[in-house]
Formats: structure tokens, C-alpha cells, sequence
């Protein structure tokens, strides 16, 4: 069961004030995902666990503000709230076990890095935002 809007609204907008465009249907991952068919696209994979608030939006948040490439696009579906949304998500990349919070950079509709809640989890946010930063500069253009 979903948390109540209210709750998750905070969390949500961690993201969105930073630039991630939030994916709520099905549907509006299809278009989202169609326009990622160029460039470097960059999808956080919500979550309200403890590791999403002190490492993965931080660790966001982190690298977009250095001095790294920035990916022309930034989507966010948030798990266990956007059900249908996240799951198609999770379409575009079917061979990966689902995991949240996690990162998904796509390079001309290509994913081409994968940051598993794993390798989120018991780090820091600076730590993360290295990863992040590293991959956008390795994907960049």
C-alpha cells in the first residue's frame, strides 16, 4: 500500500527541485523514454527508505552541483507510491533485479550504468556523488 501522498511529497520534491521531472504513469515513462533515445538521461529510482534520504537524493543533488557533465535529462519514478510507473520503468531494463533507491544512466536510449541500492547503501553521499559524477563524465558528451 502506497504511503500517503502528503508523506512522500517532501521526498519527492528533494528531486524535482533539483530538475527531475517526475514520471507518474506508464505512459508518461513511454514519452520520457522515447525523447532519452538521444543524449544522456539520467533516472533516480525513488524510495522512502532511509538510505534514499542521507545517501541517494543527496548523492544527487551532489552531482548535478560539481563540475561533471550533466545528463540532458532527469527522471524520477518513486517506488512502492508509482506503481505502473515504476514497473514500466523497470521494463527498460529487465534484466536487473528491481532495487530502490537506484540509478539509471541511459546514453541514446542505451543504459549504460547502474548504481543498485547496494552500492548506496552504508555509503555516503559524497561517495555516491563521485560515482554519479564519474559516469556522467564517462558518458557524456
Amino acid at each position: 500500500m502506497p504511503y500517503p501522498p502528503l508523506l512522500v511529497k517532501p521526498m519527492r520534491e528533494e528531486l524535482t527541485s533539483i530538475g527531475f521531472v517526475e514520471l507518474l504513469s506508464a505512459d508518461d515513462v513511454d514519452r520520457a523514454m522515447k525523447d532519452a533515445r538521444t543524449g544522456m538521461t539520467l533516472v533516480a529510482i525513488n524510495s522512502v527508505t532511509g538510505c534514499a534520504a542521507v545517501m541517494a537524493r543527496p548523492g544527487a543533488r551532489l552531482a548535478l552541483s560539481g563540475d561533471a557533465k550533466r545528463p540532458d535529462r532527469l527522471l524520477t519514478v518513486f517506488d512502492e507510491q508509482d506503481i505502473e510507473a515504476t514497473a514500466r520503468l523497470r521494463s527498460y531494463f529487465a534484466d536487473i533485479p528491481p532495487s530502490h533507491p537506484s540509478f539509471a544512466l541511459f546514453k541514446d536510449g542505451e543504459l549504460v550504468h547502474f548504481i543498485p541500492r547496494h552500492r548506496i547503501e552504508g555509503r555516503d553521499a559524497q561517495s555516491l556523488a563521485a560515482d554519479l559524477e564519474a559516469a556522467f563524465n564517462e558518458f557524456g558528451q
